[in-house]
């Protein structure tokens, strides 16, 4: 048999063991969907005002967003886990883990978020705005009939970036317990003693998830494609 530095290759990966433990770790898949999702969820409506903070003429609103989106793109999402379900008892807020979970991935995702949001109102052509005001029509209004529907065509690639980045970060929600898929292989790794095994499975499951994600943004791309002016040559 071929080996590398006596570590035979066909011992990396047990077939058998993986197929015996895949409807345990499809347990999992639920727990890591949603909390992916929630977080998005969370960083979405969160990241949307803090742009809209970030662009103000107000000081006040202003710098604070900054200071929020330059914390959460600076720090490390483990600390924050940490720090919400290990730390917020300290004060008399005990959460549950999923819950502690979906908001840390919420409120971090959402500093990203408000850069990407942040970007794609800036591409849209100021005259639009300009028009809508000459129109006399109002801020919300235009924002929401106008603006956002060109911006969010050109958020929609980086937005699902972070989706992905999300989903794969929930992995690191099985440090505060909560029962994803990482933590199911966790503790199949800890009854068989084979890890490689387990993190070569996860990864395969992981991966068609990253496909639907794929496919998701393609559909949505295709969608609000038709408000984007096409280009005059």
């Amino acid at each position: 048999m071929f080996e590398i530095d006596n570590v035979q290759l066909e011992n990396l990966f047990d077939a058998e063991l993986a197929w015996e433990s895949l409807p345990f770790l499809l347990e999992g898949v639920p727990m890591t969907i949603s909390l992916a999702i929630i977080g998005m969820v969370i960083g979405l409506i969160l990241g949307f005002f803090i742009a809209l903070a970030r662009g103000s003429n107000t000081i006040l609103l202003r710098w604070p967003s900054r200071l929020y989106i330059s914390f959460m793109r600076s720090t490390p999402i483990i600390a924050f886990l940490f720090l919400i379900y290990f730390g917020l008892p300290i004060i008399g807020i005990k959460l549950t883990a999923f819950v502690a979970a979906s908001i840390a991935f919420g409120l971090n995702s959402a500093g990203y978020i408000a850069e990407i949001y942040r970007a794609a109102l800036l591409s849209v052509d100021k005259g639009q705005w300009e028009a809508a005001k000459a129109l006399n029509i109002g801020y919300w209004k235009t924002m929401r009939k106008i603006i956002l529907p060109q911006a969010i065509r050109i958020a929609i690639p980086p937005l699902a970036n972070v989706f992905l980045s999300v989903m794969l970060g929930t992995s690191l929600a099985a440090i505060i317990t909560v029962p994803e898929l990482f933590q199911k292989a966790q503790i199949v790794a800890g009854r068989t003693f084979d890890a490689m095994t387990m993190y070569i499975t996860i990864m395969l499951i992981y991966w068609p998830i990253g496909i639907a994600i794929n496919f998701l943004q393609e559909r949505l791309e295709a969608r609000y494609s038709k408000f984007i002016k096409p280009e005059i040559r």
